[in-house]
C-alpha cells in the first residue's frame, strides 16, 4: 500500500493562493510564491535554508495549549486558521540546513484591524519564553508609549494565566513573566523604559508601527540584535495615514520590494494583506484581501458591510479615511486638512527620473530644461531655519517643471535633526540640501547657488518672485544686477491661485520634478488654511510645527508668476522664429 504524504499546511496554503483558489491581494500572492520558489532551491549552496515541517508543527502544537482571552471565544482553545498557519509555520519552519537555527530574524505582518494579529503575537511571545529552548530568554512587547506597551503585555499575561499548561511553566508577576527553570523575562518596552543598556532580546514585538513618528524604538531594538543565535523581531501593524513619510511607511515600502524581488533579504519574512490599487473598495468580495479572519464568515463580512454603509453615507472624510486605514488596510496621505491628500500618491511617478543616484536624477532634470527660461522663487525663513529656492519652467508640451533646493546653517543642522526628527544630514550628503557656514544662513550663498544653477544648466531667469519677509535687501542686491524682481505678498489674494494650480498640476499629471526627497517631504507636510471664500494658502499642520514646507513655499512663489513666464517663453520663441527668417 502506497502512503501519500499530506501536503504541509504552509505549502498547501501557498499552492491554493498561487493557483487562484483563494482571494488574496497581490502582495500576499507574492509572499506565497516566494515560499514555493524557496522550496525548489532549499538546501543548495547559494540557499542554505530548508523548510522543517517538524519545527513548524511544534509551534502549531504549542498553540493548542493556549486559550483565547477576549471576545466570545474567551476561555476556548486557540485554533489556527489556514492563513495563520502559513504565517507562523513560515517564520518557524524555515531553518538553516546545518545549524537548525531559524532563517527569519525579522517578520513584518500588516493587515486590517481585528484579524487576530495580537492573539498570534501573544502566542508567539509565550512560545519564545517556553518552547524555543533559549537560556534566559528576553522577550519584549514594544509600543510607542508605556500605556500601549502595557496593553500588549497584559494580553500575553492573561493568555498565560488562562492556559494551565503554560502557567505551570512560568512565574507570572504584575509587570514581568519569567521561566521557572531558564529564567529570563517577558515584559513591556517603550521609549519611556529606563536602563536600556544591556538590552539583549531573543524576541521583540513592535505593535502598530504606523503610530510611531520616529524610528527610536525600532533603532533601540535592532541595534541590540545579533547577540542571540535566532532572535525574532516581529513588526505587526495596520496601514496608516502618513503614507510617504512615516517610519512604518518606509518599512512597508522596503518590504514590498522584498516581495517583488527588487531587494533580496533572505532573513526577512513579509506578509502584507491589503487591497490592490485597482480594486473597488465598495465591493465586499475584495475585503477578505485585508481581512483574512473577518472575511471568512458571513458575520464578519456583514459587520464590515454595515460599517462601510454607515461611513460612506455619512460623507464624513475623516470617517471614510479611518475605514480605509483600519478596515481595508490602505495607506492614505495626510488627514482631511492635508494640502495634497490622496493626490500625493501620484508624486513619485511625476519625477523625470524615478531610479538612479541623486546626481543622475538632477542631470535628467537639467537635460529636460536646458536652455530654457524660468522663474525662481525664494522662501527666506528665519536665519537659523530651513530656507529654500525653487525654479519653475513652462515646458513646450504644456507641463510645468519644478525643482528646489534647501539651505540650512551648519551650526543649526544638528539641532534641527534632533528637534525636527528629520535626517537633514542625509539630504545634505545627497545634495538636496546645502549647508551654509556659520550659525545663520548666509543669503549670499543662496545667490551664488542661483547663479551657478543658471550658468551650469544654461537657464535664463525671467523673474525672481520673493516673499518680502526677510528678503528686501536680498532682492535689492539682485535688482542692481538687472534681475527682474517681483514681490509676492503672502496672502489669499496673491497665493490662492498658484496654490490651487500646483495641486491641479499634480492631479492631472501636468507637473514634472527632479525627484528630490526633501521637496517631497515639504509637499507632504503642507496643510491648507482656507478663508470664507474658499481661497487657500499653505500652512503647517499646527502652529510651531517642525514639519517644514519651505521648498514648496518657494515653488508656489515662483508659480505665481507662471502667466508672465509663459508670455516670456512665447515671446522668446517668436523672436527666434523671426531671427531665423530675417537671417534667411
Amino acid at each position: 500500500m502506497v502512503v501519500v504524504k499530506e501536503i504541509h499546511p504552509v505549502t498547501k496554503y501557498a499552492l491554493e493562493v498561487v493557483n487562484g483558489q483563494r482571494v488574496v491581494g497581490h502582495s500576499e500572492y507574492l509572499a506565497c510564491q516566494r515560499h514555493l520558489d524557496d522550496l525548489k532551491r532549499q538546501g543548495t549552496k547559494d540557499f542554505p535554508w530548508v523548510f522543517s515541517e517538524e519545527k513548524a508543527n511544534k509551534v502549531y502544537d504549542f498553540f493548542t495549549y493556549l486559550r483565547h482571552v477576549k471576545g466570545p471565544l474567551a476561555g476556548k482553545p486557540i485554533i489556527l486558521e489556514d492563513f495563520e498557519k502559513f504565517d507562523v509555520g513560515s517564520i518557524f519552519g524555515w531553518v538553516h540546513k546545518d545549524t537548525g537555527f531559524r532563517r527569519f530574524l525579522k517578520a513584518y505582518l500588516q493587515e486590517a484591524r481585528k484579524n487576530g494579529k495580537s492573539t498570534i503575537a501573544s502566542g508567539i511571545e509565550l512560545y519564545l519564553m517556553i518552547g524555543d529552548g533559549e537560556e534566559s530568554p528576553e522577550v519584549y512587547t514594544a509600543a510607542v508609549d508605556r500605556n500601549q506597551a502595557q496593553i500588549i503585555f497584559k494580553d500575553a499575561k492573561r493568555m498565560a494565566e488562562k492556559s494551565p499548561d503554560i502557567r505551570s511553566r512560568l512565574d507570572i508577576h504584575k509587570y514581568a513573566i519569567s521561566h521557572k527553570v531558564r529564567g529570563g523575562e517577558l515584559k513591556a518596552f517603550s521609549r519611556d523604559t529606563q536602563n536600556k543598556d544591556g538590552f539583549n532580546p531573543s524576541g521583540a514585538f513592535l505593535d502598530e508601527f504606523h503610530a510611531h513618528k520616529t524610528t527610536e524604538i525600532y533603532d533601540v531594538i535592532w541595534s541590540a540584535w545579533g547577540q542571540r543565535a535566532q532572535g525574532l523581531f516581529s513588526i505587526t501593524t495596520t496601514a496608516g495615514f502618513n503614507a510617504g513619510k512615516s517610519p512604518c511607511w518606509n518599512e512597508y515600502a522596503y518590504c514590498k520590494k522584498i516581495l517583488s524581488g527588487e531587494i533580496v533579504n533572505e532573513r526577512y519574512f513579509v506578509m502584507i494583506r491589503e487591497l490592490d490599487p485597482d480594486d473597488d473598495e465598495h465591493d465586499s468580495k475584495n475585503w477578505i484581501k485585508a481581512n483574512p479572519l473577518k472575511g471568512l464568515t458571513p458575520e464578519g463580512v456583514q459587520f464590515l458591510q454595515e460599517l462601510h454603509d454607515e461611513v460612506f453615507s455619512s460623507q464624513n472624510p475623516s470617517k471614510i479615511r479611518n475605514f480605509r486605514i483600519k478596515h481595508l488596510d490602505s495607506w492614505v496621505y495626510g488627514n482631511e486638512d492635508s494640502y495634497m491628500g490622496e493626490i500625493m500618491a501620484k508624486w513619485d511617478n511625476l519625477a523625470v527620473r524615478q531610479e538612479g543616484t541623486p546626481d543622475e536624477k538632477r542631470a535628467a532634470f537639467a537635460d529636460l530644461t536646458r536652455g530654457m527660461l524660468c522663474n525662481i522663487g525664494f522662501d527666506l525663513s528665519r536665519s537659523i531655519d530651513l530656507t529654500a529656492d525653487g525654479f519653475v519652467f513652462a515646458l513646450p508640451d504644456g507641463r510645468v517643471a519644478i525643482c528646489a533646493t534647501g539651505f540650512m546653517p551648519e551650526e543649526a543642522l544638528d539641532q534641527h535633526e534632533k528637534t525636527d526628527k528629520v535626517n537633514y544630514k542625509d539630504f545634505e550628503i545627497d545634495g538636496w540640501l546645502k549647508k551654509t557656514e556659520g550659525a545663520v544662513t548666509d543669503y549670499s550663498e543662496i545667490e551664488i547657488h542661483m547663479k551657478d544653477m543658471e550658468l551650469d544648466n544654461d537657464w535664463e531667469i525671467s523673474e525672481v518672485d520673493y516673499d518680502p519677509y526677510n528678503a528686501t535687501h536680498f532682492a535689492t542686491e539682485l535688482m542692481k544686477e538687472e534681475y527682474t524682481c517681483v514681490v509676492v505678498r503672502q496672502g489669499y489674494q496673491t497665493l490662492s491661485e498658484p496654490t490651487k494650480l500646483f495641486r491641479e498640476l499634480v492631479a492631472g499629471g501636468k507637473l514634472v520634478h527632479d525627484g528630490s526627497p526633501l521637496l517631497k517631504f515639504c509637499v507632504g507636510n503642507a496643510h491648507t488654511k482656507p478663508d470664507r471664500n474658499a481661497n487657500i494658502i499653505l500652512a503647517k499642520p499646527t502652529e510651531g510645527s517642525t514639519e517644514r514646507i519651505d521648498l514648496l513655499a518657494a515653488i508656489i512663489n515662483a508659480l505665481s508668476g507662471l502667466p508672465r513666464l509663459k508670455d516670456a517663453v512665447s515671446s522668446d520663441s517668436t523672436s527666434e522664429i523671426l531671427d531665423d527668417e530675417w537671417g534667411m
